[in-house]
């Protein structure tokens, strides 16, 4: 059988899909200097191939099935499987109902398709609900599949074959530039574990299974493949929480090194899940970029949507340390909680700044199908169109700020996290006092020609 694997490209603006918000996938579309210019670095260095496809691949290839991939083209097959987001889903439709006229038979994966199957229907034979492999393998086994396609998750992880590269065309990653910490065309995605641990209530990482991890020694021989395929390969670790179990990141680290593979990679996790030694076993062992999410200033807001929050000194002293390793940092945030005003997300803009991570990605609140938000937010939710839930578009009555308001503070909070002359301290690491304290001095000229540019517009200041 010829198996067709399809994670198509979105259009319009820059769509991320696969893992991202668990699966529904957002969208940026520029809509300022500022984010027009992370939208075009984001299409260089983060348009990664989906970890999902490569599993199918490995299950197609075991099974004796040819394994076709595309990212837009209709190719000819017997089967096609389409990773499904919500962002960009019309356009996955569409290429959908084009292949089944050429006779394909074709089924739709992921969140998005496993929450909202209406969206997919008209347009597929199947839509699998839940983590596709099992399903997937019964139709690679020859079992016909039709209509809503239950799939439990994968209890052992270990026991899935490693996801096949190589049958999705992946490149080794060009030269990696010296002020970028990924190389042109991203790096190869990892799946340590599936899920999340954490109960935050907008997250949408854990409402398609239960928390799960690899084995050490399953993730280390995957690693070892890779670095064999590709030398010195740059590796982005998928989990939402990485260093959950600190042990087991412990004994990863050792592994590496004992087995002595060389390469760099980057993961997500929360703050108060580090201390100064794991950290230094970890860039030890190849950490080069952290992510993490700090979401908002406010402990109130925080506990508000079940998130532990974590100490400003705690944040600070990770942050300082990874950039005297060299680490990169990306700190995520989130304006427009139900209790935010206009002085909160103005406090927690001032905040990213002296926080001083490397980078910082704004979003704006976003009630996503089977959270826990949704359930309390729904009366709320006025948008009807679904790829407007794309992270940067408000899509509910907020209590007290205009949608016009919110998407003004989210280009505040770009441009005074960027447009800073001391971001460039963080940003090229620079180690000459003077020149920091320079660029820190700067930032007041910096900051009162914005607020001047505010107030014009708002007739108020994000106040620092």
């Amino acid at each position: 059988m010829r198996v067709v694997l399809a994670d198509l490209h979105g259009r319009e603006g820059f769509v991320s899909k696969d893992t991202i918000v668990g699966g529904y996938g957002s969208r940026l579309t520029p809509f300022s200097r500022v984010t027009t210019v992370i939208s075009k670095i984001k299409r260089r260095f983060h348009d990664v191939l989906s970890v999902q496809m490569a599993y199918l691949a490995a299950l197609a290839a075991r099974a004796g099935h040819d394994v076709v991939f595309t990212r837009d083209e209709l190719v000819a097959g017997d089967v096609a499987v389409v990773l499904s987001s919500l962002v960009d889903y019309r356009h996955e439709a569409a290429w959908a109902t084009a292949m089944r006229a050429r006779g394909v038979t074709v089924g739709f994966v992921g969140l998005a398709a496993s929450r909202l199957p209406e969206l997919f229907e008209s347009a597929a034979d199947f839509v699998v609900i839940g983590e596709p492999e099992e399903a997937i393998g019964r139709l690679f086994a020859g079992e016909r599949l039709t209509g809503r396609v239950s799939s439990p998750e994968v209890r052992d992880l270990d026991s899935l074959p490693f996801p096949r590269w190589d049958l999705l065309n992946q490149r080794q990653p060009m030269m990696r530039l010296p002020t970028m910490p990924r190389p042109l065309r991203g790096g190869i995605p990892v799946l340590a574990s599936r899920s999340c641990p954490e109960f935050c209530t907008y997250c949408p990482h854990r409402i398609l299974s239960s928390y799960r991890s690899r084995s050490v020694a399953s993730i280390a021989d995957e690693l070892e493949l890779l670095c064999e395929r590709f030398p010195r390969p740059y590796v982005i670790f998928r989990d939402p929480l990485f260093t959950q179990d600190r042990e087991r990141c412990l004994a990863l680290a050792d592994e590496i090194q004992a087995r002595g593979l060389r390469f760099r990679f980057e993961c997500e996790t929360r703050l108060d899940r580090l201390d100064p030694a794991l950290i230094d076993r970890l860039h030890a062992a190849g950490l080069r970029t952290m992510s993490f999410g700090v979401e908002s200033s406010s402990d109130v807001i925080l506990r508000k949507v079940a998130r532990r929050p974590i100490p400003a000194d705690h944040q600070r002293a990770v942050i300082e340390q990874c950039r005297r390793l060299g680490i990169a940092t990306a700190a995520f945030y989130v304006i427009g909680f139900l209790h935010d005003d206009w002085e909160s997300i103005a406090t927690t803009i001032a905040y990213a700044a002296e926080l001083g991570s490397t980078f910082a990605q704004f979003k704006v609140l976003t009630p996503y199908p089977g959270t826990a938000l949704w359930k309390q937010m729904s009366h709320l939710v006025y948008e009807t169109d679904w790829q407007k839930f794309d992270g940067y578009t408000l899509t509910f009555t907020h209590p007290t700020l205009s949608a016009g308001e919110l998407r003004f503070l989210l280009g505040a909070a770009f441009s005074r996290f960027y447009m800073r002359p001391s971001w460039v301290d963080g940003y090229l690491n620079i180690r000459s006092s003077r020149i920091s304290d320079y660029l820190r001095r700067l930032d007041g000229r910096v900051y009162a020609r914005q607020a001047r540019q505010e107030i014009a517009l708002m007739s108020r200041a994000v106040q620092c």
